[in-house]
């Protein structure tokens, strides 16, 4: 016997029953399997309120999103206030044209329209039947009277409408004034332009928008699908409706097509679809299933679309604590971006809007009078001299002493980031329940402590990362920093225009928890700067040309999504920077070179009494690790950071790793005092390793 494919068997038994069946041992009753329903009947479908009940979660809403939301309705109604104001002005500035093109055709639409009356009064539409009935006198008779009783009627109400025509044209070029005469003889002419003219050449030329899209359909997404090799019947799981400033479509793909196929594609999707690939934005649904994808189409090209200002460009202030505003996405919605417990890298190569991009940071960071501003720009290009006035310590340049410079920034981080720790582990539980951690409350709580955010700003970020002297305590410094310094208000921005490895340390980039990819080259600069896999996930920066200024993939965590930085110009910039300070000033938070104080280049203590004071007397050399350790009980807000709490507690592996770190540390700190590190070789403890000799430090 031959079980049904959707039934079971309940148990082993019978399973070795069918076998020995089916081999012909042992003859089976068909009563002695019991066969299961897999599908049971009365589950199969839900009931009815069930079904309602899912139904309602995926209705549509009752009012499109364009009418609910504030933003969305204004955009809606300024682009028909723009479209019809547009064609309109199109339409009045080629009005005279217009005219002249009808008064050309005046005498053809008067020729026609004697015609026309012409054969009406006559009855032209008769002669063919006027030629056959001339055969036959009985016939033509006939065709007579009747021809009479037609063109009779026609010829006297045109004779009853020619004289009070004729006499009333009469009576008004006589009594009325010269202006009437003209209008009515303009409008004549253009009447009988209207009649004349050549259906093949219109009188009214054509309102061509080019940056405007046709409007999606069904068939334009089955037709492009099908060319990027998604085969197979697609369903839209909603009718594709206007969603801002255009067009959404939410496709069920076919089979195992998954959305992240359709996002490796998206040129190609484009170029079926034959729209600009700035106004096609596939992405996927997770909330739905891996093979829902939703199709985004611009009404009007972003890249080519008016700016959006941004949103404190005339007034107001921001708070780091809470999300900034930066930049629009391809839906024009504003997006935000929250520094505070994260950090940020920028990457993009060169020409592709980084200076957008750092503007619409710092800028936002400059108008919270709370936060302190360190900017070093190891370009020198001076693009963000526009906050200048409100920094704590502000640099640019690529010399060696502006990279120590930004290297001393990093350390001071470290060593703020030890002191605010310190201070919050001495506050009781009560005073933290949002947990271990820098907030708004607790700076405003305890001023004296200067716990507002500590912004630090790196522009070309890859100067320091491939310095052959700095590059390795640079890595280390920031990597803790991003690390450790987040909970405590320390925030650390990279910018860089030179994504790849070498230029962009791993332990770097992937301890950054925001990140934004501008136009790159490939997908390893793309990974590099949003993360290993984010090329696969659909991420793709590469896709974006570098035309679009300031536009790329945004990312906290393993989501993202396309942004275009707000544009700010230089000059607006300036008057930003300047209500940045009066707020300042009116809040009396200036600090550094803001507030006309000298900002060292190096760490406030000197360095080389410090070694002087913590060295072993009758020693000629000291290997390195011992002196970060001991500089570290020393001075432990300077140098408690350079190496990690708990050293003792680590492996040895981890220990000899962070007093390695530790060593390199101080040998980059000891080369501005022209101090060199070598090869130390004792016996015993430490054995050989890099160290300081005592005749090598400057005299004082």
């Amino acid at each position: 016997m031959t079980l049904p494919r959707l039934y079971a068997v309940p148990d082993d038994e019978a399973v070795s029953l069918i076998k020995d069946a089916r081999a012909g041992a042992v003859e089976l009753e068909a009563e002695t399997v019991e066969a299961v329903p897999v599908d049971d009947p009365a589950t199969a479908r839900p009931g009815w309120l069930d079904d309602r009940r899912a139904r309602l979660d995926e209705a549509p809403r009752v009012l499109p999103v364009w009418l609910r939301d504030r933003g969305q309705l204004a955009d809606a109604a300024a682009f028909v206030a723009r479209w019809y104001g547009r064609e309109w002005a199109f339409h009045t500035v080629r009005a005279p044209v217009y005219v002249g093109r009808l008064w050309a055709c005046a005498p053809r639409g008067g020729a026609r329209t004697a015609r026309k009356w012409w054969r009406w009064v006559t009855d032209a539409e008769a002669r063919p039947a006027e030629a056959k009935a001339a055969l036959d006198p009985d016939t033509w008779t006939r065709f007579v009277t009747v021809q009479s009783r037609r063109t009779g009627p026609r010829r006297r109400l045109s004779l009853v409408v020619a004289v009070p025509v004729a006499l009333l044209v009469t009576l008004a070029a006589v009594l009325l004034p010269g202006w009437t005469l003209t209008a009515a003889g303009a409008a004549a002419l253009c009447a009988l332009g209207w009649i004349g003219r050549d259906t093949d050449r219109p009188i009214i030329t054509r309102y061509v928008a080019v940056r405007l899209q046709r409007r999606l359909d069904s068939a334009e997404v089955e037709t492009a699908l099908a060319a990027i090799g998604v085969k197979g019947r697609i369903d839209f799981a909603s009718p594709i409706a206007v969603d801002g400033p255009g067009w959404l479509a939410e496709i069920d793909l076919p089979g195992a097509t998954t959305a992240a196929k359709v996002l490796e594609k998206r040129e190609d999707l484009a170029a079926a679809m034959r729209r600009p690939i700035s106004t096609v934005w596939p992405e996927g649904d997770r909330a739905a299933h891996p093979g829902r994808l939703r199709l985004w189409v611009a009404r009007e090209d972003p890249a080519k679309a008016p700016r959006k200002l941004w949103p404190l460009m005339r007034e107001g202030q921001a708070d780091v604590f809470g999300p900034l505003p930066f930049g629009f996405d391809p839906r024009g919605n504003l997006v935000e971006i929250t520094l505070m417990y994260s950090n940020l890298l920028v990457g993009g190569i060169p020409g592709s809007g980084k200076t957008s991009c750092a503007l619409a940071i710092v800028l936002g960071v400059a108008l919270d009078p709370t936060a302190q501003l360190h900017v070093f720009e190891l370009k020198g290009s001076g693009d963000l001299d526009s906050v200048r006035p409100v920094c704590h310590r502000y640099v640019s340049g690529d010399d060696d002493e502006d990279l120590l410079a930004a290297l001393a920034g990093l350390r001071a981080g470290i060593t703020e980031q030890k002191r605010r720790a310190e201070f919050i582990r001495g506050l009781p539980a009560s005073e933290t329940p949002e947990g271990r951690r820098v907030t708004r409350a607790l700076a405003e709580k305890y001023p004296e402590a200067d716990l507002g955010p500590r912004v630090i700003v790196v522009d070309e970020a890859q100067e320091l990362f491939t310095h052959p002297e700095y590059k390795d305590e640079a890595a280390d410094l920031s990597t803790r920093l991003i690390k450790k310094g987040r909970a405590y208000g320390l925030i650390l921005i990279l910018l860089t225009q030179n994504p790849d490895a070498p230029s962009l340390p791993s332990s770097v980039s992937s301890s950054v928890g925001t990140r934004l990819c501008l136009a790159v080259m490939d997908w390893r600069a793309n990974n590099n700067v949003l993360g290993t896999g984010a090329n696969e996930r659909g991420l793709r920066a590469m896709d974006i040309s570098a035309s679009e200024q300031g536009t790329g993939i945004l990312v906290r965590g393993r989501e993202g999504g396309t942004v275009r930085a707000a544009f700010i110009k230089q000059t607006e910039a300036e008057e930003i920077g300047k209500r940045a300070l009066a707020l300042r000033i009116a809040a009396g938070t200036l600090s550094g070179e803001a507030a006309g104080e000298e900002v060292a280049e190096v760490e406030r203590t000197d360095l080389i009494d410090d070694v002087r004071a913590v060295w072993p007397a009758g020693e000629s050399a000291v290997h390195s690790a011992r002196l970060v350790e001991a500089l570290a009980v020393y001075r432990p807000e300077v140098y408690g950071g350079w190496l990690p709490a708990g050293l003792e507690a680590l492996g040895e592996d981890e220990q000899r790793e962070a007093r390695s770190s530790a060593s390199t540390t101080l040998a980059n700190a000891l080369k501005p005092y022209g101090v060199g590190t070598q090869q130390i070789n004792r016996r015993g403890a430490g054995g050989s390793a890099k160290g300081v000799r005592w005749e090598d430090l400057p005299e004082r």
